[in-house]
């Protein structure tokens, strides 16, 4: 497994919404002659990193509109993963699925006692038994990875500071606009959702690559998750996710992106899939 500093990088971005949140308020204040802004933007952030600390599973999973299944409805997903949570002596996650035909799945929680994986009706008709398994093992190793709370969190904090720029958008700041500063308003409204896209950036590639090598460990298939991240990617191309504000803030955490090339480039979460198929492929042939 791999050590990702998680707890400093989610100490981080608890840090860095807390700042954006100050400066919002600052700003608000200024534009509006009272410091009662600051204030109650300092509230906001404690509220907020509470709710996010304690729920951020229930944030990600209400978001792709993800429902509980049980074992009878889903022998197959329910074996896999109990194989291969026993394998590496953790405890079983709760498992639940996302009505979309797009092909994807994720894991989240803050950590694997409170744990969950998803995946999407659509992964199911696209992978067989083989490839998901190797797609389960990719999430669960983010779990004992420790990678989701941090994600969850960046996804979590991504909806409130983008929630809190659009209303400063509409509104500008407060009631009295004579003394608002327009354009400093339209600045933070336009870079908080920017800059809540560079936190998960920051995040999420290299994880992407460790995921992959350590879920192919605990499978001991390699080519099983190349193969499935090669239909994955073929297999979202013809069936992309719409965007989103809610599935845009939880992007970042599905085993591939959901848009399809729409997204790609600069701001993608994921590493290229052609560099990920091709390091597993070298990890078999060693």
């Amino acid at each position: 497994m791999h050590n990702h500093n998680n707890g400093l990088k989610t100490a981080f971005l608890f840090g860095a919404m807390f700042a954006l949140l100050l400066a919002i308020g600052a700003l608000i204040g200024y534009g509006t002659g009272s410091s009662a802004w600051i204030w109650i933007f300092a509230g906001i952030g404690v509220v907020t990193s509470a709710v996010t600390y304690w729920n951020s599973d229930k944030i990600a999973l209400r978001s792709m509109n993800a429902y509980p299944v049980s074992e009878q409805e889903a022998p197959a997903y329910y074996a896999i993963v109990r194989e291969l949570s026993d394998r590496a002596n953790q405890p079983m996650p709760r498992l639940y699925v996302a009505p979309t035909q797009t092909p994807n799945a994720f894991a989240t929680g803050r950590n694997p006692q409170n744990a969950a994986v998803c995946c999407t009706e659509g992964i199911f008709q696209l992978l067989n038994e083989r490839e998901l398994r190797g797609v389960l093992g990719h999430e669960l190793m983010h779990v004992y990875n420790r990678d989701i709370l941090s994600g969850s969190v960046a996804g979590a904090i991504a909806g409130v500071i983008t929630s809190i720029a659009q209303f400063l958008m509409f509104f500008g700041g407060g009631q009295d606009r004579r003394n608002a500063n327009p354009l400093a308003m339209l600045a933070m409204a336009f870079l908080a959702p920017i800059a809540a896209s560079l936190i998960q950036l920051g995040i999420s590639r290299t994880r992407e690559y460790d995921a992959d090598q350590d879920g192919a460990a605990l499978t001991g298939d390699p080519l099983a998750l190349a193969s499935a991240l090669h239909k994955l990617q073929h297999g979202i191309e013809l069936a992309p996710m719409q965007p989103s504000q809610k599935v845009e803030n939880q992007a970042h955490m599905m085993i591939a992106n959901p848009f399809g090339s729409r997204l790609r480039g600069l701001f993608s979460t994921h590493p290229p899939m052609e560099d990920r198929i091709e390091r597993l492929r070298r990890m078999a042939g060693q």
